[in-house]
């Protein structure tokens, strides 16, 4: 490949992220790192460090009785492995690329995301005063979830150079280690460190920045290799890589074949108990209890060995083992084997051999297969046609009744490092080895069953959920919520690079189902679903957005006629076509106030008819929903300009019509994209118009929107407005009650979010120009409606 600055225009053009190769770093971001790269402790410094030069996790501090020196060694330690990891990138090309699926950010991004995440939480708890840089604090802030596998428009950011984030890290660790060293909270004999105390944030870090270790860590297996090195000080690989195997491999020689062992009937509690003395993320606490019938479980991880079954046997090509999503993301992929395994040879002939972080090696079969949730449900789905037997993957619960139970009084990764973990547990964890082991190299668990925590990511059957009694922190009141809602499946066990929080028994994590981590997955024999009884809370969030009848209900608010809205002659008929009215109050806005009228942004879009009434004023116009049925009704009203949809009369009684978009509407002017918005990408920034409509009461954290508005790279630009349309109906459902912002009484006095929100906007800069009651109506049938006020608000930022 030629140098980018051999060649400035195509490929910029054709790959807009080779704007941010410079050309100023590439020869020093190449071989190993000198003692400038380190901007905390140099490897041969740090604790952790091991006998033979590598440096490993350590575990958790124990809040209880911490000293400032523990607390700072857990600190430069997490800091360090980054910098080790982060050693392994070849050039700056490197740091920019994106991962070839386009759906995260390049790894500059995360480069400086831990360190800016420090500085935020640092501040929302009191710890310091100042940022240290505000615009690199706004654009590191928020990673991407990413929405689906097609979504790819995530890399046309110009992101700073690597001196400047490097020149932020020196800055973002002199003052947390400041901090630390002058904190009154961490002197000797100190309280316990609880959850409401500000210390709680500077955990928070530690325990951030090890996630980042690990989703980093996939993030470079993805690149090219040619961007990649192994670093001196990274542990390396288990000593049972790179061992010749048969091809084909047998079973009882190449890889363990698997035992299926009978669980009995039991009950497990699942919750971390909120005095339990380490860090926990909100998720952990609270408490479910459930009653397990018996189950039969295999004894190990599905291993590379007993997947190529699979594929030999033509798994990734028969539709009938793949769920509805799962088929369209393997036909969007045109993926034929898992997505590390590289071919060696033909097709047809599968021989494989395995990336790595930073090589390729002989295929290891007795490694546990890593795959995402999609591969892993329709692996099982395959063993149940070959078996006659129902497969499938194991609940949350059924996890807890495989585990030992002295481990839950102990929690053993938060008392030992990585290197002392596996000698003494028998556990794959916390950088013990820089990969995988074989599938039965753990210690077994009394049940009998091999890496119940370690090695890899196991996939379960479960949405990813809240523990009934569970609270939002309100240092991170986004961490979690956003991820409840029904489209995040549950990981346990951590993996062999999981450290910290991550590694402990109380860890509940989560991915899209095509999310690739170190994951893996065993396979559950029982002909029932392993959701019993629940003792003590619900479970999974429900998809509210997704089911047709939804879709048909927003399609009529959206773009039924206004009598088909309201027939009767008492009723309101002036609430009709309420997205409509929402934006052409901005548009009227906008002609008002002289503010430019080239990008307007519609945030819960819903199906689109808002946001198509922009683009007779604006000239691109960008929809986002999280609801993917949401998104592709609008999509074909946008390719087609009509889309049929059912009108409920009575019952089940009712009729098919067809909703138009109005010619005179250049739809040209219109996208729509699926996205969270509470976690909003990074690019989308400075719209001269921003449309909320009835969207703020249905977060799980408004703040999390709200705080994206103004500052650097803020939604809204300097000059810009934003029109805000609530009725403020709080529901626990949606929103956990301590991010409502109004609706409750505080110390003796009502708390109204109308209040909140011009608090809040003024103090962000913006200035409130106009204020009104605009009434809605909602069509449920011939003979039901409601009838809503909702308070619309028009502010332009100032500053």
């Amino acid at each position: 490949m030629q140098h980018p600055n051999l060649e400035p225009d195509i490929p910029s053009a054709i790959e807009p992220w080779r704007q941010n190769l410079r050309g100023e770093h590439d020869a020093l971001l190449r071989g190993p790192r000198p003692a400038w790269w380190w901007t905390g402790l140099a490897p041969e410094n740090c604790p952790g460090l091991q006998p033979d030069g590598r440096l490993t996790a350590l575990p958790q501090p124990d809040l209880a009785t911490c000293t400032r020196e523990t607390v700072l060694a857990t600190f430069d330690n997490g800091w360090t492995l980054t910098e080790v990891l982060f050693a392994s990138l070849q050039g700056e090309e490197a740091f920019y690329r994106p991962p070839y699926h386009h759906l995260r950010h390049p790894m500059v991004f995360y480069y400086g995301h831990p360190a800016a995440l420090y500085i935020n939480k640092l501040r929302v708890a009191g710890l310091i005063d100042n940022p240290v840089n505000p615009y690199f604090e706004r654009i590191f802030e928020t990673g991407v979830d990413e929405m689906r596998w097609d979504d790819m428009s995530k890399n046309e950011m110009l992101w700073p150079s690597f001196a400047e984030v490097h020149t932020y890290r020196q800055q973002v660790y002199l003052t947390v280690r400041r901090l630390i060293e002058t904190h009154p909270g961490l002197v000797r004999g100190h309280a316990p460190i609880t959850m409401d105390d500000p210390l709680w944030a500077l955990f928070m870090g530690f325990e951030h920045e090890r996630i980042h270790i690990e989703t980093s860590s996939v993030l470079i297996r993805e690149l090219p290799l040619d961007d990649v090195r192994r670093p001196e000080e990274w542990p390396a690989l288990h000593p049972s890589a790179g061992v010749a195997a048969h091809f084909p491999p047998q079973a009882g020689q190449d890889f363990p074949a698997p035992r299926l062992l009978e669980i009995p009937a039991t009950v497990v509690k699942i919750g971390k108990p909120r005095s339990w003395p380490s860090f926990g993320w909100d998720n952990e606490y609270g408490e479910r209890r459930v009653a397990l019938q018996t189950f039969k479980v295999e004894n190990q991880l599905v291993s590379n060995g007993a997947f190529l079954e699979f594929i030999q046997n033509g798994g990734y090509l028969e539709r009938q083992y793949w769920t509805e999503a799962g088929w369209e993301w393997r036909g969007f992929r045109n993926s034929k084997w898992p997505c590390f395994w590289v071919p060696d040879g033909p097709a047809g002939l599968h021989r494989y051999t395995l990336r790595t972080l930073f090589e390729t090696i002989e295929m290891p079969w007795h490694w546990p297969a890593e795959v995402n949730a999609h591969e892993a449900a329709a692996y099982c789905a395959w063993r149940s046609a070959r078996d006659g037997i129902p497969c499938r993957l194991p609940t949350e619960a059924e996890h807890h009744a495989l585990r030992d139970a002295s481990w839950a009084e102990t929690d053993p990764p938060a008392r030992h490092d990585g290197a002392a973990l596996a000698a003494v547990y028998g556990w794959n964890s916390q950088l013990a080895h820089g990969s995988p082991w074989p599938v039965d190299a753990a210690s077994p668990s009394l049940a009998g069953v091999h890496d119940v925590f370690g090695n890899v990511w196991q996939w379960h059957g479960d949405d990813f959920n809240p523990l009934p009694g569970a609270r939002v922190h309100p240092y991170y009141d986004d961490f979690s919520t956003p991820c409840y809602d029904g489209q995040h499946q549950m990981i346990l066990g951590g993996s062999w690079i999981s450290c910290g929080d991550e590694a402990s028994v109380w860890a509940r994590f989560h991915f899209r189902p095509h999310f690739f981590q170190h994951a893996g997955f065993r396979v559950v024999q029982a002909a029932h679903d392993g959701h019993v009884v629940k003792l003590g809370g619900e479970g999974s969030a429900s998809q509210v957005y997704e089911d047709t009848r939804m879709v048909d209900d927003y399609m009529l608010l959206h773009h039924g006629e206004p009598q088909t809205q309201m027939p009767w002659a008492g009723g309101p008929q002036r609430a009709t076509s309420f997205p409509q009215r929402c934006a052409d109050w901005l548009l009227d806005g906008a002609r008002q106030y002289g503010t430019g009228t080239a990008r307007a942004l519609d945030i819960g879009c819903a199906v689109g008819g808002g946001t198509f009434e922009l683009a007779r004023g604006f000239g691109e116009v960008l929809g986002v929903d999280l609801s993917r049925a949401f998104i592709d009704a609008a999509g074909t009203l946008l390719k087609d300009g009509s889309r049929p949809y059912f009108r409920s009369d009575e019952g089940d009684l009712g009729e098919t019509v067809t909703a138009r978009i109005d010619p005179a509407i250049e739809r040209s002017r219109v996208r729509f994209r699926q996205a969270d918005a509470c976690s909003l990408p990074a690019e989308l920034a400075d719209f001269d118009a921003v449309l909320l409509a009835n969207l703020l009461c249905r977060l799980p954290s408004p703040m999390a929107l709200l705080g994206r508005l103004g500052g650097p790279r803020g939604l809204v630009k300097v000059g810009g407005l934003v029109a805000l349309f609530s009725p403020y109906s709080w529901l626990e459902q949606f929103t956990p009650r301590e991010s409502w912002l109004g609706g409750y009484e505080k110390d003796g006095r009502a708390v109204r979010s109308a209040d909140t929100l011009k608090a809040f906007l003024a103090a962000e800069g913006f200035v409130l120009r106009r204020e009104e009651e605009v009434p809605l109506v909602i069509r449920e049938h011939a003979r039901k409606y409601q009838f809503i006020v909702t308070h619309g608000m028009l502010w332009q930022r100032e500053r």
